[in-house]
């Protein structure tokens, strides 16, 4: 009877086992550990997308997107992971959410949630509704991009050419960051998300024609211009992208697909007129997770794989991706379902943020060594340095070059022959490295302007500019 019973304790014992390893399908957590889990705001239409926030004294914020508003969580010290204010809006299962300077801008798809542009510097207090911003038309958002002083609304219906599946809309912020200029938009398809680099947009047209990225010159922001574009097979369905840096040519999309699960793909975009397929991605050990965000920070993608979690990705061979990290936020099963993370980011402290749509925000480390996290050119420059604008004299637009030595809160700023600050290029921390920026001028007039940079460690220099139209 004895050796009967221990027979059925090993027989429960291999089931158990063989039941488990078919619902986790991967072994556990790698090279990644877990700091916090706050799940403070739970509802039936669940958490959606979350952003970064590092303040000019070195604190960082995770900004966590809720269904009825947008958490602003502090992450600085791990032994006291607290949220520091909830901004209330309209309920929504999407909300989004970019920063420039100390703003946060939010949009989401619930009925007339316009733009909602938060202060961020009265935190670790509070948070600061400065307005809901509308214009014509514009009632809601699908998604947010942000490249330099401009902000690009996509989906929704932000342009009047697509009302109800709609491309994408220009604002300017950089007269005042409080109150954007609505510059031009591109409704030829809708656009699920976007990414803008050089002043060339690679936006994600998830449905049409279907499955297409759209290539989209928008050096003129008032009249965005078609370059190209290619289908993002196999199973062409491209949620969002992320560019490599360091003046390698290439691009990752996702494809957020559930029959067959969605894959990372690797784009050559050195040509525009041939972009090439190089590879497709999986995490470890599993294929039936859908992909659904990637950010690239440096050497490293970082991918939100909903029922796989966060994966941590070396590209330092761009055309090779290898897995590095994990943590799986979702650990119940890996099945190709639009439930765990949604979205992620990392600050340059390496600490990680994840949003799982069921609980909440992560917070997480990786346990080894990151090596050109967040650092925008091979290597550190020598000096701190701010170089001439080019073209000069320009109509309406110019580059504006700068290298950084030393990490730090930067600010570049343009002004007029009297003295009056005319645009607000840069109002952030910076990684040591170097840097662009492109200004376009098209609603100033003809003259001599002058642009400074200023860092916290001390170094400042003005340079003269001619607008000549």
């Amino acid at each position: 009877m004895k050796k009967t019973f221990q027979i059925a304790g090993l027989l429960i014992l291999f089931i158990f086992t063989m039941f488990s390893n078919t619902a986790y399908s991967q072994l556990g957590n790698s090279n990644m550990t877990l700091l916090a889990n706050k799940n403070q705001h739970p509802s039936a239409t669940m958490y959606s997308a979350l952003w970064g926030y590092r303040a000019p004294n070195g604190r960082e914020y995770a900004i966590l997107g809720c269904a009825t508003g947008t958490a602003f969580i502090e992450i600085t010290d791990t032994a006291n992971i607290v949220e520091r204010d909830f901004l209330t809006g309209n309920s929504s299962s999407w909300r989004e959410m970019k920063t420039y300077s100390h703003y946060a801008y939010i949009v989401s798809e619930a009925s007339n949630s316009g733009l909602q542009i938060v202060d961020l510097q009265y935190l670790p207090d509070s948070v600061h509704l400065v307005r809901t911003f509308f214009y014509t038309g514009y009632t809601h958002t699908h998604s947010i991009q942000q490249d330099g002083p401009y902000l690009y609304l996509n989906g929704g219906n932000v342009t009047s050419t697509l009302p109800d599946h709609g491309g994408v809309k220009i604002l300017d912020l950089t007269s005042n960051p409080e109150l954007p200029v609505v510059r031009g938009g591109w409704g030829t398809y809708y656009i699920h998300d976007c990414r803008v680099r050089n002043d060339t947009m690679y936006a994600c047209n998830i449905y049409d024609p279907p499955g297409t990225v759209s290539v989209i010159n928008v050096a003129n922001k008032d009249n965005p211009v078609t370059i190209n574009s290619w289908v993002n097979n196999p199973n062409p369905f491209p949620h969002n992208c992320a560019l490599v840096p360091n003046g390698r040519t290439y691009i990752y999309t996702t494809d957020e697909t559930a029959t067959p699960p969605g894959k990372l793909k690797v784009w050559n975009i050195s040509n525009l007129s041939n972009v090439t397929f190089v590879t497709s991605w999986q995490p470890t050990g599993i294929t039936n997770a859908i992909v659904h965000n990637v950010e690239i920070y440096g050497n490293y993608a970082l991918v939100a794989h909903y029922t796989a979690g966060i994966r941590l990705i070396d590209i330092s061979n761009p055309t090779s991706p290898t897995e590095i990290a994990y943590y799986d936020t979702y650990p119940s099963n890996n099945n190709n379902t639009y439930n765990g993370l949604w979205g992620v980011y990392m600050f340059p402290s390496g600490k990680i943020i994840g949003s799982d749509r069921q609980t909440g925000l992560y917070v997480v480390k990786p346990t080894i060594q990151l090596v050109g996290i967040n650092v925008p050119s091979n290597n550190s420059p020598e000096k701190f340095e701010l170089k001439q604008n080019y073209p000069n004299p320009f109509n309406p637009s110019t580059n504006i070059e700068f290298n950084i030595k030393k990490s730090g809160y930067v600010t570049l700023k343009v002004y007029d022959i009297l003295g009056r600050q005319v645009a607000l290029l840069a109002d952030e921390f910076k990684q040591a490295g170097s840097y662009k920026v492109s200004y376009d001028a098209g609603r100033l007039s003809s003259g001599i302007y002058y642009y400074t940079l200023q860092t916290d460690n001390g170094f400042s220099e003005t340079k003269k500019m001619v607008l000549n139209k």
